[in-house]
């Protein structure tokens, strides 16, 4: 019995980026700056309570990138300042682009 070749398109890979942040919660002003050693730190407004900070992290993010917030993930570092950010549907250096035309 032949198979037919399937009729939906498949994804060869899945474009995505993996970042590192730093998080300041309770900032005058939501912004990102970049560190010295390549991370990311980005200013929250948001306090540091009950997931207040995680959720406006992938708000601002998928805001600023343009994209879904479903497309943000936190990968690690819940419950911490230092978080891994998983970005789907952009590889690394669009999202590098337009997190750097944002800080300026």
């Amino acid at each position: 019995m032949k198979r037919r070749p399937s009729s939906r398109k498949q994804k060869q890979t899945d474009v995505s980026a993996t970042l590192s942040v730093r998080i300041q919660p309770r900032a005058s002003k939501n912004g990102v700056t970049r560190m010295e050693d390549g991370s990311l730190k980005i200013r929250l407004t948001a306090p540091p309570v009950d997931g207040a900070a995680n959720e406006a992290l992938v708000k601002f993010l998928s805001e600023t990138l343009c994209i879904s917030k479903s497309s943000v993930e936190i990968v690690t570092g819940h419950t911490s300042r230092e978080k891994r950010v998983k970005i789907t549907g952009m590889d690394e250096d669009e999202v590098n682009r337009l997190l750097n035309n944002d800080q300026q």
